[in-house]
């Protein structure tokens, strides 16, 4: 707006001192009457020249600095859901300059990706999959960045119940209920169409089983209505019916599940929680009972 007014003012001015003088003496030149309008003119021709260029080359450093890879991650502002496999992976990225932005639930790092305050999200592949279908402007790098197996946290003073739980899974797996659990919550021509539903015969004489989850993890753990259900929900209701429990489902952060174990306020962990060296320092974990994939979203 500036350059603009001193243009028009010098112009006005060239206009005026032009008119006001005689033909005997010349025409007056822009140099001698105004030189601030000379000046604001090239200014602005050269404001004109350079826009486009400084235009493109804005939009190539934005694509310069988006994440298209994994390669791209250095130096980069990650998302991650605290205390997950995400957060152990992407916080390797530190050392090479990279910020990591944790967040209590996935959804919450989902927005600020939208907003732009973070550059990409690590997260596992259902969810990663369920955010991008329920958020336009978003996508999953094709590139996987890492493999792993879910499994269930038990007490390391517990390995009765560890060994139990082992049992109740390989039984689920030969009668192909725990497929079927997993295809009812996965897979566009099989979701919806295997509900796990309890024996109406089953003996719960064993008293009640505690599972600590963080149920913002669809299709593992999520709410419908004021019910955690999902993979992991259903998984754990078969491993009870199989053992004679009470299933009870506590929902908190999924940073505090393995206090919750040690504590003894909770006897299993489950909430897509993946194996790792860290955690076997602290619990111990059943049979893997699904396999999954850490991915990277970004904005389209």
């Amino acid at each position: 707006m500036k350059k603009f007014l001193a243009t028009a003012l010098a112009v006005c001015m060239t206009v005026s001192l032009a008119a006001c003088g005689s033909s005997a003496q010349g025409t007056t030149t822009t140099s001698e009457v105004a030189p601030e309008a000379s000046s604001a003119a090239t200014a602005t021709e050269a404001a004109s020249d350079t826009a486009p260029e400084s235009t493109a080359a804005a939009e190539t450093t934005a694509a310069e600095g988006a994440v298209a890879s994994v390669d791209d991650l250095p130096g980069k502002s990650i998302g991650v859901q605290l205390g997950t496999t995400g957060d152990i992976f992407a916080s390797d990225y530190e050392e090479q300059g990279s910020t990591i932005e944790r967040f209590n639930k996935g959804n919450d790092a989902i927005q600020a990706l939208l907003q732009g305050k973070i550059d990409c999200v690590m997260i596992d592949e259902q969810p990663a999959k369920a955010f991008v279908a329920n958020t336009t402007g978003l996508k999953i790098l094709e590139e996987p960045f890492a493999e792993e197996d879910y499994a269930i946290c038990v007490s390391k003073d517990n390995a009765e119940l560890t060994s139990s739980i082992n049992e109740a899974l390989a039984k689920l797996k030969a009668d192909g209920t725990l497929d079927n659990i997993v295809k009812n919550y996965i897979g566009d021509d099989t979701k919806g169409q295997f509900p796990y539903e309890s024996p109406a015969d089953v003996d719960r004489s064993n008293g009640t089983l505690v599972m600590a989850t963080n149920a913002y993890f669809e299709p593992y753990e999520f709410y419908q209505g004021d019910k955690v259900v999902g993979i992991d929900a259903d998984m754990a209701q078969a491993v009870c019916d199989v053992l004679g429990y009470e299933l009870k489902i506590e929902d908190m952060e999924f940073d505090s599940i393995i206090n919750a174990i040690q504590s003894g306020k909770a006897d299993i962990g489950v909430a897509g929680i993946t194996v790792t060296e860290d955690r076997l320092q602290s619990v111990d974990f059943t049979d893997s009972y699904a396999s999954s994939k850490q991915v990277i979203i970004v904005k389209e």
